[in-house]
């Protein structure tokens, strides 16, 4: 990844860093959608004491969930502000997560039994590059890419996530970010607008991992619908879905 354009990703998401959790998409807190997210986890990881790569972890939804049941985490990010963020939690929930700065194409080490990720393919500069490094780190591991449907890629669905976001600006309630990427970036991100389930599995099978499966996560957008106004249901959810390789 180009120094300037790193650098550039970096600052976005540091500033985005303190107001990142008040989405509910970024960061669910009801009970039952922990649940579903934890129960497709572990359907989809293998059994816990795995030491498993949250890469772009942000602040910490996907390391915590697996630190509370009983995964040994590395979460990776390239945002130093986003790492404190999730340091925080962890102490707070007595939960133990080595953080590690660095971008995507630039791992830990390890070996790791599991790669995960989710949401973060779209912000990546060069995918397949990623996907490679990350095979170098787990050479007998799995890969699993947690990633929902959203802007070009998403067709229809497009459309709804566009009605919820009026309603969302009618209610008030705050963005999901603090603003978007600037021209120059956006146009160096080859999946800046989203990327579909069919691109995500063509990358895979051209990558070091090999042959791909892919899921949809129905348990986890029942969840996020669940209990939510008759507005709200009738809206929808973002699609969510996980590509799967490896062992």
């Amino acid at each position: 990844m180009a120094g300037g354009l790193s650098d550039e990703i970096r600052q976005f998401w540091d500033e985005d860093a303190a107001g990142y959790d008040n989405s509910p998409s970024h960061h669910p807190r009801r009970p039952n959608e922990q649940a579903a997210w934890g129960a497709a986890l572990r359907r989809l990881l293998p059994d816990p004491r795995a030491h498993v790569l949250d890469v772009g972890a942000g602040t910490g939804f996907l390391s915590l969930l697996l630190a509370g049941q009983g995964y040994r985490i590395t979460a990776v990010d390239l945002s130093p502000a986003m790492l404190t963020v999730l340091r925080g939690k962890a102490a707070r929930l007595g939960l133990d997560v080595l953080t590690v700065e660095a971008d995507a194409v630039s791992p830990p080490a390890g070996p790791f039994d599991a790669v995960i990720e989710r949401h973060l393919l779209w912000t990546l500069p060069d995918p397949p590059a990623a996907l490679a490094a990350w095979r170098r780190v787990a050479p007998a591991g799995r890969l699993v890419l947690v990633e929902g449907s959203w802007g070009t890629a998403a067709g229809i669905a497009g459309l709804q996530a566009s009605a919820r976001a009026l309603v969302q600006r009618v209610r008030g309630a705050e963005a999901g970010h603090h603003g978007h990427y600037a021209e120059d970036v956006a146009r160096a991100l080859p999946h800046g607008n989203g990327i579909s389930p069919a691109e995500v599995v063509r990358l895979v099978e051209a990558s070091p991992w090999g042959r791909a499966r892919l899921e949809r996560l129905r348990d986890v957008e029942w969840a996020a619908l669940d209990g939510r106004s008759l507005l709200d249901q009738l809206l929808g959810t973002s699609p969510r879905w996980a590509v799967t390789a490896g062992s």
